[in-house]
């Protein structure tokens, strides 16, 4: 494949599912109810997504969640591919999660809010199958955890790809525009977009087609960088 793997976030239908997958997604971002932020589905239509999507597409359970019991009943309930934590989960609920449901991977999402995030994203990366790299504020009055449309540092990021030893994806602010050179900055194995391909709220197909262009390397993209 060509270019880093590239997951649409803040689905909020079947119908931006179909699209996302018919312009090349790698993999879907379904957001159940989360303090703030944009794309939040019930978790009925969750499950009518996730069952749905053809494979290879991963489907992603965004959960603030941060107990093991109820993370394994929220999945139980969503059927995705994938439980991405936006909250900081222990490392022993993470590990019981594990045990529960071997099949699934699991992302933890770092707030690159620092370079204290370089020691979270090494004790992250112990018990999660990869990393997700954003820029909200989880220590906000009301959390911010994604959906932001605010980028950070790539540089720091870039100390986070090399450290990990897991795959790293990489979100906050990108766009078309932009999304280049965050991959020829950091390096990641993924990135992640949401707010980056919508127009009024709603998936817009040409956005869609030149974010996966620019990601992938097509004309100005990242592999001309």
């Amino acid at each position: 494949m060509c270019g880093p793997r590239v997951k649409v976030c803040c689905i909020e239908s079947v119908d931006e599912a179909r699209l996302a997958i018919a312009a090349g997604a790698d993999a879907l971002g379904l957001v159940s109810a989360m303090p703030s932020g944009p794309g939040v589905i019930s978790e009925e239509l969750i499950r009518t997504i996730a069952t749905g999507a053809p494979p290879p597409v991963a489907t992603f359970l965004l959960t603030c969640l941060t107990d093991a019991d109820a993370i394994i009943a929220q999945h139980g309930r969503c059927l995705t591919s994938v439980i991405q934590l936006v909250a900081a989960v222990a490392p022993a609920q993470v590990r019981l999660v594990r045990a529960a449901l071997p099949a699934v991977k699991l992302v933890q999402v770092v707030h690159v809010t620092g370079p204290e995030a370089l020691e979270a994203a090494r004790e992250a990366a112990e018990t999660a199958d990869a990393l997700l790299l954003d820029s909200g504020r989880p220590d906000a009055a009301v959390p911010e955890l994604g959906g932001t449309g605010r980028t950070h540092d790539w540089a720091l990021s870039r100390c986070i790809v090399e450290a990990a030893g897991v795959p790293v994806f990489l979100a906050g602010g990108l766009r078309a525009e932009n999304v280049a050179a965050a991959v020829a900055a950091a390096g990641p194995f993924g990135v992640d977009v949401c707010s980056g391909v919508r127009t009024g709220g709603r998936l817009d197909p040409a956005k869609l087609g030149a974010f996966l262009t620019a990601a992938r390397g097509g004309p100005g993209g990242a592999a001309g960088q």
